[in-house]
């Protein structure tokens, strides 16, 4: 491999030939953990954004010539378009102010200018962070990135689960079912009362997320490195802010306190529990799916789900509940990541957290395996989901909490003695009634109408 011998404050560096970034970047790649989880690229191309606002504003401000300005603005178009990915190699385990990603979207970014110019017109310091620190603009991109992705990747997602659960409850109408407390039998319901729940998770959810990203829009840019906007001019803050909201089309503003937005991360940790809150509804509805579909002859067996793979290498023809344990699992990730995210928010000492390239790794982590998930279990489970409507019929009339619609008219006592002797002696209700004299067959029917009972 060719190298090229970049300088920085501490001394001369040895830089791969081919590459963008600069001696800053390549410390950091040689002092940290290589072939690791990287900086996700959406909190890269947040700083991007972030960086194209700045130069566009220090412009304005008469504090960078136009020249500069455009060059740096032309040059994050290019990083946004995906083109230079390969240029931001580093790990998310490296200082937790992210300052060396920051430095390594400014190096690429004078770099790339600088090629396209033909001569050193852009300085990754002086030019490209200019009334900036890595203090306030690798916050301000944990709150676009994460607010992006949740309206970009998981709110469409969820949007076409509530959709389909939609059509399942209007297709399952008049299905009366047994309903189950404690994982025991319990009074009906209608079958698509249960999926109403279902849908209803996800309409509540989502407008928890959504409640939540209101905090995301306040942004840290214009504190710079403890929160007193040293080298920045007046209303920085407010003008990058407005160009944020502009690029993405989502309501971005300056956050009235800067101290605050440097140091302390709730916004994103009360974002995260939104989405642990998705997550519990996501293993809640898997889990009922998986058990309701158990079987197909030796468990509940009420509903049908698709054969999508099969299921055993050593028992032919096994069908498994495969999505919906692959949805649970992203769940218990999920899960965990909201402790992570929740500890990490917690760790902001004076000034400033320390922890912030992990609160957003898991942060976007989350997003990615709730709308990829959902996307999968939406296709290949809940759309495919077909009602055993004879299995369903027996389980019904075999139930014998049908008893509790007797109960005002026996009384308690004599209710749950009927419902024992037609346990101990595995007759049906109806019969037990007769062979009790508590009730005539005819007096039986009268009372006893499922479809009256939901």
């Amino acid at each position: 491999m060719d190298f090229r011998i970049e300088r920085d404050s501490l001394g001369e560096v040895r830089v791969p030939k081919d590459v963008y970034w600069g001696p800053q970047t390549q410390r950091s790649h040689d002092n940290f953990p290589q072939n690791s989880e990287l900086m996700p690229l959406e909190l890269i191309h947040a700083l991007v954004l972030v960086k194209k606002a700045c130069a566009e504003v220090n412009f304005e401000k008469n504090l960078l010539d136009k020249d500069r300005s455009k060059l740096i603005v032309k040059a994050c178009e290019k990083i946004l378009s995906g083109e230079l990915d390969s240029h931001f190699p580093l790990t998310v385990w490296q200082t937790g102010s992210g300052t060396q990603s920051n430095m390594n979207v400014n190096e690429v970014i004078s770099h790339y200018g600088n090629e396209i110019v033909g001569t050193n017109l852009l300085h990754p310091n002086d030019h490209v962070n200019m009334s900036q620190s890595s203090n306030d603009t690798f916050p301000t991109a944990i709150h676009i990135s994460a607010a992006i992705a949740i309206k970009n990747r998981l709110i469409p997602e969820i949007d076409n689960a509530i959709e389909v659960l939609e059509n399942l409850e209007k297709e399952n109408e008049g299905i009366i079912k047994i309903g189950r407390t404690h994982l025991q039998d319990a009074t009906p319901l209608s079958f698509s009362q249960e999926i109403s729940a279902w849908k209803f998770m996800m309409i509540k959810t989502k407008s928890m997320i959504e409640d939540s990203m209101k905090y995301l829009y306040k942004l840290a840019i214009g504190g710079t490195a403890v929160g007193t906007g040293l080298n920045a001019p007046k209303d920085f803050g407010i003008r990058v802010a407005a160009k944020i909201s502009e690029y993405s089309s989502l309501p971005f503003e300056s956050s009235e306190n800067k101290f605050h937005s440097l140091t302390s991360h709730d916004a994103i940790a009360n974002a995260h529990g939104a989405l642990k809150s998705l997550a519990a509804d996501l293993m809640k509805m898997a889990n009922d799916i998986r058990w309701l579909a158990s079987g197909p002859r030796c468990g509940i067996g009420e509903i049908n789900i698709p054969a999508n793979e099969p299921g055993s290498s050593i028992m032919p023809s096994k069908v498994n509940p495969t999505q919906a344990e692959s949805l649970t699992m992203i769940c218990v990730q999920v899960m965990s990541n909201d402790i992570a995210v929740g500890f990490a928010a917690s760790q902001g000492n004076f000034q400033l957290n320390v922890f912030m390239p992990l609160i957003i790794y898991n942060f976007l982590q989350s997003v990615r395996l709730l709308s990829e998930g959902i996307k999968h279990f939406n296709s290949k489970c809940l759309s495919g989901l077909k009602a055993d409507r004879d299995k369903m019929s027996f389980n019904l009339n075999n139930s014998l909490m049908l008893v509790t619609a007797l109960a005002p008219k026996i009384g308690y006592d004599n209710a749950a003695k009927l419902a024992r002797y037609a346990h101990s002696n595995g007759i049906t209700l109806k019969k037990a009634s007769e062979e009790l004299s508590i009730l005539t067959a005819e007096e039986f029917d009268k009372y006893i109408k499922p479809e009256n009972m939901v």
